[in-house]
């Protein structure tokens, strides 16, 4: 009989367990990191985290990313890190020695001798003198570790890898980001990458070749290739490469749903997440013709361009139909759980298919629809819609009688 167990256990035990924290930046080490096409051997740079955002790195943000869109993933929980709970509370309650516990009679009292002092110096009054604390992450997980690795030679071919340096072997959650195929990154999934490192599995954090770089089926094998990569190398990151889900968001969903179904199934995969994800190219193509929708219309040139530039007639119809996560549906494949705004550009009729589909072949499939036109990361932080998340994957990798 299976029996549920909650996320928040296994964080417990990891919190019992972990060793003092260590923390190391993004592109601490690479495995067999071999030469990049420059010449350069080993991980891809990545920024200081002070670089401007350039324009096309802010749309990604708002439309797949968490609300961080810094570069790069070195330094993200240094902030704090070390620190007691207890600590950390105080800074964002405003709690502590000299405060008061709400944190807001000091402030009432600082604001009303700013008021006085300013009337008897003719001064002006200042409606904020002095800026408001900027919030600090909470810590992580007593002893998370993130290290950039690479699984191929590309510059686009590397993951984030969060994990525990103990001797347990956890469960993972690949990851794996959204943008039309042809951008995004995964720096925009660090918030949610953490999010499940403190709940003590381990985390992949996935970069992938993008449609600029390489045309369809280059984005599925690089994402076969990352989960290769991280089992057989396991024993480095406490990981149990039989135990493990992905979670793709919107073309990073097409991803994760496209691995699902790959051949009869993937070894150790016990479920699959799309946020948004766009299912079928194919209806993706059609949905996108005769409509005054610029997103919709947006996606059916990007799956164009996935194809290799060609529509699905003629000579490219093998590739289309290659793209169709529905079509590869087998009695191995793993179960999947799909989200949708109701109003969403990618439509719900993407999960209905799937569901369909699997269901000829006896895997479940969950479909999720919420309100509103909400897509992808922005989807993701609706209430309620990330707890579920995190409970169906725990349903699936900390259940027994696996």
């Amino acid at each position: 009989m299976r029996t549920g167990v909650t996320v928040g256990a296994l964080a417990l035990a990891a919190a019992m367990v972990g060793p003092a924290v260590v923390y190391t930046t993004a592109h601490a080490h690479a495995i067999s990191a071999p030469a990049q096409p420059s010449g350069t051997p080993g991980p891809a740079k990545t920024g200081t985290g002070t670089e401007r955002a350039s324009g096309a790195d802010r749309a990604d943000a708002r439309t797949y990313g968490m609300a961080r869109a810094s570069r790069g993933v070195a330094g993200v929980g240094t902030a704090g890190v070390g620190r007691t709970g207890a600590d950390a509370a105080k800074t964002r309650t405003g709690s502590g020695t000299g405060t008061d516990a709400t944190g807001t009679t000091q402030a009432k009292k600082a604001g009303t001798a700013s008021t006085a002092q300013a009337k008897r110096t003719g001064a002006p009054k200042s409606g904020n003198p002095t800026p408001p604390p900027v919030p600090e992450p909470a810590p992580l997980a007593q002893g998370t570790v993130v290290n950039t690795v690479s699984y191929g030679p590309h510059v686009r071919q590397r993951m984030d890898v969060w994990y525990q340096t103990d001797e347990l072997k956890r469960p993972a959650v690949f990851l794996i980001h959204g943008g039309w195929w042809s951008s995004g990154d995964k720096k925009y999934m660090t918030e949610i990458s953490r999010s499940y490192a403190e709940q003590g599995y381990v985390v992949f954090n996935i970069n992938y070749r993008l449609s600029t770089d390489a045309s369809w089926p280059a984005q599925r094998t690089d994402t076969l290739d990352a989960i290769a990569t991280a089992r057989r190398h396991a024993a480095l990151w406490s990981f149990d490469p039989n135990n493990y889900v992905i979670v793709g968001f919107s073309a990073g969903g097409h991803l994760a749903g496209a691995a699902g179904t790959y051949r009869s199934g993937l070894p150790g995969l016990r479920g699959v997440v799309g946020i948004s994800p766009v299912i079928s190219p194919l209806t993706a193509y059609t949905e996108g013709t005769d409509t005054y929708d610029l997103e919709k219309r947006k996606l059916r040139a990007s799956a164009i361009k996935l194809a290799g530039g060609c529509e699905p007639t003629g000579r490219c119809a093998r590739v289309w139909a290659s793209m169709e996560v529905p079509w590869h549906a087998s009695r191995g494949d793993a179960p999947m759980l799909v989200v949708h705004s109701e109003d969403e550009f990618v439509s719900a009729e993407h999960g209905k298919q799937l569901k369909e589909h699997l269901r000829q072949v006896g895997v479940p499939v969950t479909i999720v629809t919420e309100p509103g036109i909400e897509h992808s990361a922005p989807l993701y932080r609706l209430p309620g819609v990330a707890e579920r998340v995190q409970q169906w994957v725990a349903e699936k990798l900390l259940s027994s009688g696996k």
